[in-house]
């Protein structure tokens, strides 16, 4: 068997390094920091303890390392929303069906976990101060001002009406992200009616 090339290396290493993350994150979302080993993501991600310190040092890092591309990822899925076609209203919706679909769930869960758990690394703090909903509101602010100025969206104060839905589409994921059948995802479209003309 001939030995492998650099390149075959260093794709084995990044399918690891991402077979790690996705362990992580399952057992992060679950169990926050605290609540979490490095042996416990080893065991999910089926490999050995020794072998994750080769990819990771702490799991501080790859906590960290998780909630930054988390909040990244979200900051960017904002940022989308204005190259989505159609009305502001068509795009808000898209923008609620993506955050809404359950593929995410656990990077809702992760985010919750980095905002609401003791002993969450300094720099997890600073990430969540600097994707505050503030951040969120202000980059959404220009797409429902116009959805105001059409006459799609409700009137009154947007910078509100923008934390309310934002609030509220991340409760109800956190909320539902375990599988749990007491909470339920409405339609879009009746969440949509907290911000649309009466």
């Amino acid at each position: 068997m001939a030995p492998l090339n650099d390149e075959q290396l260093s794709q084995i290493r990044d399918e690891r390094r991402i077979q790690i993350m996705g362990a992580a994150l399952r057992v992060f979302a679950r169990r926050g920091i605290i609540g979490t080993k490095m042996s416990m993501i080893a065991a999910e991600a089926g490999i050995s303890h020794g072998l994750l310190y080769h990819y990771f040092t702490s799991k501080e890092e790859l906590f960290t390392t998780l909630v930054q591309g988390a909040m990244e990822a979200s900051q960017e899925a904002m940022k989308e929303v204005y190259r989505f076609p159609g009305t502001p209203l068509d795009r808000i919706r898209r923008l609620s069906e993506e955050m809404l679909d359950k593929s995410g769930a656990l990077y809702f869960l992760l985010i919750h976990q980095a905002r609401t758990s003791e002993g969450v690394p300094d720099k997890v703090n600073q990430l969540m101060r600097d994707y505050s909903l503030d951040t969120y509101v202000e980059e959404l602010l220009p797409l429902f001002r116009e959805g105001q100025e059409r006459g799609e969206l409700d009137a009154g104060d947007t910078e509100e009406m923008i934390a309310s839905y934002i609030s509220v589409l991340s409760g109800l994921m956190v909320v539902t992200a375990d599988g749990n059948d007491d909470y339920r995802i409405p339609p879009v479209d009746r969440l949509l009616r907290m911000i649309t003309k009466r």
